[in-house]
């Protein structure tokens, strides 16, 4: 017989849906996470009290719109050396954000065409596939909220950026004409480059 406790995931993760549709009961479901002390970090996704907690993992499960950005996406791209203070997420705007902002996350949003732009899925080094943004998609992003970053952490990724082989300079500017920052970005690569 199928066991609850099979489903929980390598980092201590319940899902009821998950639960749900291997025909567990809600009863079955609340009495394992009341029996084994699961906390609930959002609704339908509980963890173990002894999981080491993949926030941003959580942070993908309670907002499945969303895409995580900005200073996420810097520091896991190599941009910044400094691991974000705060949780950051775009969505498009419209989407309800009242419990991420309360929660402490800085939430960004876009128009819902827009949202996609750039969109990939990475592997986190907990083993989770997580939505983020690409490269030059960040790069778009720190230019268009260049008020929110720090001055020091703004230059160095913007040279950080110049410096890769890995960098498509035409996908920035295609990203950034959807942005409408073509021009700044188009100042900024000429002074850096």
């Amino acid at each position: 017989m199928n066991k609850i406790e099979n489903i929980v995931d390598s980092s201590g993760t319940l899902l009821t849906k998950d639960a749900l549709a291997h025909g567990f009961t809600k009863f079955q479901i609340y009495s394992f996470i009341e029996k084994n002390n699961f906390e609930s970090v959002s609704h339908g996704v509980y963890v173990s009290p002894d999981a080491w907690e993949d926030e941003n993992y959580i942070l993908s499960l309670r907002c499945p719109q969303g895409v995580l950005s900005h200073d996420e996406a810097l520091y896991h791209h190599g941009l910044v050396d400094r691991e974000p203070m705060q949780k950051t997420i775009t969505v498009y705007t419209g989407y309800g954000t009242g419990a991420l902002v309360r929660d402490g996350v800085k939430v960004f949003t876009v128009k819902k065409e827009l949202l996609s732009i750039g969109k990939e899925e990475i592997t986190n080094s907990y083993g989770h596939k997580l939505p983020m943004y690409n490269l030059e998609r960040t790069i778009c992003d720190l230019v268009r909220s260049r008020s929110w970053f720090e001055i020091q952490d703004y230059q160095t990724a913007l040279k950080s950026y110049i410096v890769r082989k890995d960098k498509d300079l035409n996908k920035l500017m295609e990203y950034a004409k959807s942005f409408r920052i073509d021009k700044k970005i188009r100042e900024y690569m000429e002074v850096m480059l």
